[in-house]
């Protein structure tokens, strides 16, 4: 059945979006031709803005619409831990651990099976941060495969060259995983990481 050009172009751009599959891309669009006029202006507003006004901080790389970021400009936070993640996302799941420390988050679908090379990535602000003497700790919350293995002993080697330690998130079973379903390398991770009960 051919669709109204307007809704199959909504439909096309709601696809490019992550996890939308085609139905829901469907589902989507009809629901925004239901809303009221104003409430859709304001749904393609606030995209507007959000892509117009929001921007990597400059000293930590966090989405921001004023620089320094929030987080930055809190002196309550601890100066001695930096926290390094690979998306805004994960300092957003990071945050809701109450992790209290200051971030530095890379902004970057690095992809060492492309052609992309570890000294593309702007590590200015990072190095500046380690500099400054106040970090003792860096955290890498980097994801578990091989391109954040890569990138998490390239930026560990960095920290330690400034003195400062370097430590990972911890790998391991799930909780409410089953033992039986996990991979080899998950299962050698949690068995290396074993803690005293």
């Amino acid at each position: 059945m051919r669709l109204a050009r307007p809704l199959e172009n909504l439909i096309d751009q709601l696809l490019k979006l992550p996890t939308i599959g085609p139905k829901t891309a469907q589902r989507l669009a009809l629901y925004i031709l239901k809303m009221p006029p104003a409430e859709a202006r304001q749904l393609a507003q606030a995209i507007i803005d959000a892509r117009e006004k929001v921007f990597p901080c400059s000293r930590c790389g966090y989405l921001t619409d004023s620089n320094p970021c929030a987080i930055c400009q809190d002196e309550s936070r601890d100066k001695e831990i930096l926290c390094v993640a690979e998306e805004a996302s994960d300092i957003i799941a990071i945050e809701r651990t109450g992790y209290k420390g200051r971030y530095y988050v890379l902004n970057k679908n690095f992809n060492l099976m492309g052609d992309n090379n570890l000294e593309e990535l702007n590590l200015d602000p990072f190095i500046k941060q380690l500099a400054a003497g106040t970090i003792k700790e860096v955290v890498l919350a980097l994801n578990p495969d091989i391109e954040g293995e890569v990138m998490a002993r390239y930026l560990a080697g960095i920290a330690v060259n400034h003195g400062v330690k370097a430590t990972r998130l911890a790998h391991g079973l799930p909780v409410g995983g089953d033992i039986e379903f996990a991979d080899e390398i998950t299962l050698r991770r949690a068995l290396e990481g074993r803690k005293e009960i």
